[in-house]
């Protein structure tokens, strides 16, 4: 396959998960804008540079520069038969610009219904000694360190439900916007990791 690929889906779907099957599978690297950001920052680019000044002062880093950074990224060596980007586009017209800098072939949509997100994520705990995630139902802590775990601020209902919302309002529609270009291959992401991974791997080989 000689395009990128994009894989999105809500927060929580497992996607970092999945995009570690497609890139053993096809090769391509991983992009995702918030480590291209941090690099191109870390380098004092030009577009870096003008990224820093919105970020310090809390500002969203305008699309045009996302795309630009894109540019750079998909002119390195590495980058010669497409990417898989992670985490974008976000919004159509983010869509619509990375359509003007990339061929894009296949759109792999993990589809997780609401309230399966909603506890994946606010069951999650840490343990802030390792660094190890644990699940109060689908992966119970060992004993020993139950009592030291630790749950992300973020990682609230409430918290939760307010980025499922911006997700259905910003993001969902592009799985509309792809389907029409003949590209969307949605995957069923409430079975196992084994199971979902060899879904998108089966996505992965129709295009």
């Amino acid at each position: 396959m000689k395009g990128s690929i994009v894989l999105f889906g809500p927060p929580g779907a497992g996607k970092g998960t999945q995009a570690e099957i497609i890139v053993e599978l096809t090769g391509k690297p991983q992009v995702s804008t918030g480590e291209m950001l941090r690099s191109a920052v870390s380098k004092r680019t030009e577009l870096g540079l003008e990224a820093k000044e919105y970020m310090e002062s809390g500002r969203l880093v305008p699309d045009q520069v996302i795309i630009g950074l894109i540019e750079d990224r998909l002119n390195e060596p590495d980058a010669i038969n497409g990417v898989l980007f992670d985490g974008f586009p976000r919004t159509i017209p983010q869509a619509e610009a990375l359509s003007e800098i990339a061929e894009v072939s296949a759109v792999i949509s993990i589809e997780v219904p609401d309230e399966d997100i909603v506890d994946r994520i606010v069951g999650r705990r840490m343990d802030p000694e390792t660094g190890e995630i644990y699940h109060v139902s689908f992966r119970p802590p060992p004993p020993d360190v139950k009592g030291r775990l630790v749950q992300r601020k973020d990682d609230n209902e409430d918290t939760v439900r307010m980025r499922l919302a911006a997700y259905h309002k910003q993001t969902k529609p592009l799985g509309d916007w792809y389907n029409n270009l003949g590209i969307l291959e949605t995957v069923d992401g409430t079975g196992s990791i084994q199971e979902v991974g060899e879904s998108v791997a089966k996505a992965v080989k129709l295009h």
